[in-house]
């Protein structure tokens, strides 16, 4: 009994929150490394380099499994939190102002994250369930000049729709307004944002949120406005 109260609590939530909080920073670090060899323009020669490398590493695959297992158990867990606390106080209080507490973004992580979800879904229907021969195949594109698999090719296909580019814009938009309040979220919720320390999370949690968002959202602009080929 007290072990099903504990895995129910919000404290063992938000923790869990945190721990796949601070995987999910990971993976953009490395997901925005590997997508910015496009600025390369050598026509994607050694963005599909990586890419080919990514898809058919074992450990990267493996990796993979646990990526998903971690994203589904982060939205899950934020909107479980997002009800618990909006049933502890149902109804608002009559002044409340709460523009004086907190920011709009910190109040918003339910919505800001859904409209992330909805983003990736989108994305992984556009590039992984191709890459990974899912649905079609890389092998239906032109290899590049060094006879490597195309993805770059698709990349172009995709971003050379305006639509296509207005949403994942928005995603970025979200994105980085998740990222500002989730990062220094994820150290306190694992209890490493101490005042010594919460300047500098701060600090670089607020330049992470800029730098990922801005790089993530430069690729579809260069690749539509022909800036790389």
């Amino acid at each position: 009994m007290a072990s099903s109260v504990f895995f129910k609590s919000s404290l063992v939530k938000k923790f869990w929150m945190g721990i796949t909080g601070l995987f999910l920073i990971t993976f953009l670090v490395v997901h925005a490394g590997i997508n910015s060899m496009i600025f390369f323009n050598d026509s994607g020669v050694t963005f599909n380099a990586a890419a080919h490398f990514m898809g058919h590493n074992i450990i990267i695959r493996t990796m993979e499994i646990g990526l998903f297992l971690g994203l589904i158990l982060h939205v899950v867990d934020g909107l479980v939190l997002n009800f618990q606390n909006r049933k502890a106080r149902p109804v608002r209080y009559a002044k409340e102002s709460p523009n004086t507490s907190s920011k709009w973004y910190s109040r918003s992580m339910a919505l800001l994250g859904t409209l992330i979800l909805l983003f990736l879904v989108v994305h992984l229907a556009n590039f992984f369930v191709v890459s990974r021969g899912i649905v079609g195949s890389l092998d239906e594109l032109k290899p590049d000049a060094k006879g490597q698999e195309n993805l770059f090719s698709l990349m172009v296909t995709v971003f050379g729709n305006p639509i296509v580019v207005v949403i994942y814009l928005l995603g970025c938009f979200s994105l980085f307004w998740h990222l500002l309040h989730g990062f220094k979220s994820a150290f306190q919720s694992l209890g490493l944002n101490n005042s010594k320390y919460k300047p500098g999370i701060a600090l670089v949690g607020d330049a992470f949120s800029v730098l990922i968002s801005v790089l993530f959202a430069s690729m579809p602009l260069a690749i539509y406005f022909k800036f790389i080929q």
